[in-house]
């Protein structure tokens, strides 16, 4: 049977993925750092490695343009089949934007090469509230971003997953297709956080706040001045208002609608994501 190996094994899409083919009794080769089957951009003397017995890929590329080329060629030289790469909602609208550089040169990689490939372009995950960057502000009582009244389409990481894995398992008739994963409809970032305080149960706010200034207070919380750069400039993307649009790529794949943000928050809020801090002790 296929090996498929699965880059980003411990990170939100790669762990879901492999846990699906998993299910299906297909065998999975999980790669990330912290793997036993280690995996590191930064460090191609260990993607051969990786690759040997594989003749499909998931590849959530690195957070910097160019890598992709050199293991696109090396993936071929192996004699990996079909490569599924993740990618972001509508990159071909993106134009000049500095966000997302590292997608794009993803996409010239894996379209650019001989071998079967689907690209899956997801919108900004549900899960970003409460397993990401949105997470600790919501549990600390608000959100604060650089986003106004266009809304996202945000998409369930669970169907992202369920696309990728359907994919990879059945691949007849998804080679050199593009597939745009959104979820239903679009909210706005303050929607969002509404639906959010209502199923958790508690109070949240939502503010507007310049970009430069968001930019700023991601550098005083530690963040390197690159990676501020990268998610201050996604949000100057999204107020272009080309990521607004919702597409039908989850119904193409898996013949059902996508799930609702509703469905995302009624689940994570069960699950406890978003209580409040406890206070310290000596101040109940």
């Amino acid at each position: 049977m296929s090996t498929t190996l699965v880059l980003g094994a411990t990170g939100k899409t790669g762990r879901r993925v492999a846990a699906r083919l998993r299910l299906r009794g297909l065998p999975v080769r999980a790669a990330s750092r912290s793997s036993p089957t280690t995996f590191d951009w930064s460090d191609p003397a260990g993607w051969d490695r990786a690759l040997r017995g594989a003749t499909a890929v998931y590849l959530v590329p690195p957070t910097v343009p160019g890598p992709v080329h050199e293991f696109v060629a090396r993936a071929e030289a192996a004699g990996v089949r079909r490569l599924v790469l993740l990618s972001g909602h509508a990159a071909d609208t993106w134009g000049d934007s500095p966000f997302g550089r590292d997608m794009r040169s993803a996409e010239e990689a894996v379209r650019g090469s001989a071998l079967e490939w689907t690209v899956l372009r997801a919108a900004n995950f549900d899960q970003n509230f409460d397993e990401d960057l949105f997470h600790a502000p919501l549990v600390a009582g608000g959100l604060a971003l650089p986003a106004g009244a266009v809304p996202e389409p945000f998409v369930d990481v669970e169907d992202v997953a369920d696309v990728a894995a359907a994919v990879l398992a059945e691949p007849a008739g998804h080679a050199g297709r593009v597939h745009e994963l959104t979820g239903p409809r679009a909210l706005t970032f303050a929607e969002a956080v509404d639906l959010i305080g209502r199923a958790a149960g508690r109070p949240l706010t939502y503010e507007q706040v310049p970009a430069d200034a968001y930019r700023a207070a991601l550098v005083r919380e530690g963040w390197d001045a690159g990676d501020a750069d990268h998610v201050t400039a996604m949000f100057v993307l999204m107020e272009r208002g080309v990521l607004a649009g919702t597409a039908d790529g989850v119904a193409a794949v898996l013949g059902r609608a996508p799930r609702t943000f509703e469905d995302y928050a009624l689940r994570a809020a069960a699950a406890g994501a978003w209580r409040s801090a406890p206070l310290p002790e000596g101040t109940r």
